[in-house]
C-alpha cells in the first residue's frame, strides 16, 4: 500500500517541471498558504498528483476571450 501511494507522490522540482514552472514559485505559494496541498515526508515536501490536477483545474488564468465564453 505505502508503495502504491508514493508512486502517485512527487517532489516540488517534478511537480514544477511538470506545470513549466519554478519550483521557488511552489515553495512560495506553501509559505503563503496558498497553492496545491503538499506533504511533508521527512525532510521532502511532495505533491500528490491528484490534487496538483485539481488545483491547476480549479485555478485557471482567464484572458479576455476566456472570460467572455464564461459570461455567455
Amino acid at each position: 500500500m505505502g508503495e502504491s501511494i508514493s508512486r502517485k507522490m512527487v517532489d516540488r522540482k517534478t511537480a514544477a517541471a511538470m506545470f513549466s514552472m519554478s519550483a521557488g514559485t511552489l515553495g512560495n505559494w506553501l509559505s503563503q498558504g496558498r497553492g496545491p496541498r503538499a506533504y511533508k515526508v521527512g525532510r521532502k515536501i511532495l505533491y500528490r498528483l491528484e490534487d496538483l490536477e485539481e488545483f491547476f483545474t480549479r485555478n485557471p488564468i482567464l484572458t479576455a476571450d476566456s472570460a467572455e465564453e464564461v459570461v455567455q
